[in-house]
């Protein structure tokens, strides 16, 4: 019974060994094969033209929103709307988007005649190329922007990568893209119907034919006040539409301004039931109260039109470059190294492979029924390949 026990092992071991003796038998073609390879990819990786990679990194414009909403708060209910202007929740990735925006890239390639320097058919190809060539992307703790640019022309690869944050300049001018510059611009616009409404008002008032004396029943205190209430209750209005873009009817701010609302309109019920009617003038005093009324409005919009700019010249669309794109001195690929380590390792795979089914295909052909197998296999294959 210690016999059977004996020649298991004994199998085992003759097996091992069997397979270092495949490897010792090919040895010099498992060595010299593999260094061949190495060097071979190595040649080949001399004649590949080297790419060098030049990087820039600037700092994106800042946002300053608590300064700008907290100054807002001090001119009362269009206070509101610096909530509904703002919604830059991640601006890093904003910029990235801008950076491979097509206005962007076709500025680029028209700045540098990529479409020639490609070899493109199409412009669409040259954008294909370009994005192949470029890299932008986002530090989550510093907050910088890197943009990287790949060439086998180290000084057109850091001219390339400096334009690209010059185009971004110019992108970040025509855009609306900060909380400032989104009150700016809608307050512009604000500001401009209520100029335009105050001036056809003015104009209005002059062609009544009526002077200030007939506002001797309605002193012109009581007309300005209601005036400004009016003027008031608007700006509420707009700023409960601005609310209802992005908080529910529910939410604690939403249900405060519509009181405000309320009560801003009971007061204006009050006020204009309180006024006198004045005789013969009656018509001079509604186009005074429209007068006054698109002035306030007009006041109110100037003054947070101002604002919006102050705010913008300060944090402005500014961007800070840090590093400059510099002419790279070394190559960044090909990695002549790595390129022969790997195709050496990998031929070396290979050839362990072909030694080890070489070997036992030469095993199996020695057993009859292998050898049937083989040949069923051969046969299989050649009538798969339509030569059976």
């Amino acid at each position: 019974m210690n016999e059977p026990q004996a020649a298991e092992p004994a199998d085992d071991e003759i097996s091992l060994l069997d397979l270092l003796q495949v490897v010792a038998d090919n040895l010099r073609l498992l060595i010299i094969g593999p260094l061949l390879a190495g060097l071979a990819a190595l040649g080949i990786a001399f004649a590949i033209a080297p790419t060098y990679t030049a990087t820039v990194r600037f700092l994106p414009p800042q946002q300053q929103q608590s300064a700008a909403a907290s100054m807002l708060a001090s001119l009362g209910a269009l206070g509101g709307l610096a909530g509904a202007a703002s919604g830059l929740k991640n601006p890093s990735d904003q910029y990235l988007a801008f950076i491979r925006s097509r206005s962007v890239q076709d500025a680029l390639i028209d700045r540098f005649g990529l479409v020639q320097r490609y070899d493109a058919e199409l412009r669409q190809d040259a954008r294909k190329s370009l994005e192949a060539a470029v890299r932008a992307s986002s530090g989550n703790k510093d907050g910088l922007i890197t943009v990287e640019v790949d060439d086998e022309d180290p000084k057109f690869a850091a001219q390339l990568a400096n334009a690209h944050v010059e185009e971004l300049q110019k992108l970040l001018a025509r855009l609306a893209v900060t909380e400032a510059q989104q009150r700016r611009v809608f307050f512009e616009k604000q500001l401009q119907q209520a100029k335009d409404s105050l001036t056809r008002a003015e104009q209005a008032l002059k062609a009544s034919g009526v002077n200030s004396s007939a506002l001797k029943a309605s002193p012109q205190a009581a007309v300005e006040a209601v005036a400004r209430l009016r003027a008031a209750i608007t700006a509420q209005e707009i700023k409960i539409a601005s609310l209802r873009g992005y908080l529910s009817e529910n939410a604690p701010d939403f249900r405060q301004a519509l009181t405000e609302l309320g009560a801003m309109r009971a007061q204006l019920a009050r006020a204009e039931q309180q006024e006198a009617p004045v005789a013969g003038g009656s018509d001079y005093i509604g186009r005074y109260r429209d007068f006054k009324y698109y002035e306030t409005l007009f006041e109110l919009f100037a003054k947070q039109y101002e604002l919006a700019r102050v705010d913008e010249s300060r944090e402005g669309a500014v961007i800070q470059v840090l590093d400059a794109a510099q002419p790279p001195e070394r190559k960044s690929k090909p990695k002549r190294a790595i390129i022969a380590v790997i195709a050496t390792l990998a031929a070396g795979f290979a050839l362990l492979l072909f030694v080890f089914v070489r070997h036992a295909l030469g095993n199996a052909s020695r057993d009859e029924e292998s050898a049937r197998k083989i040949d069923r296999i051969k046969q299989g294959f050649a009538r798969a390949l339509g030569r059976g």
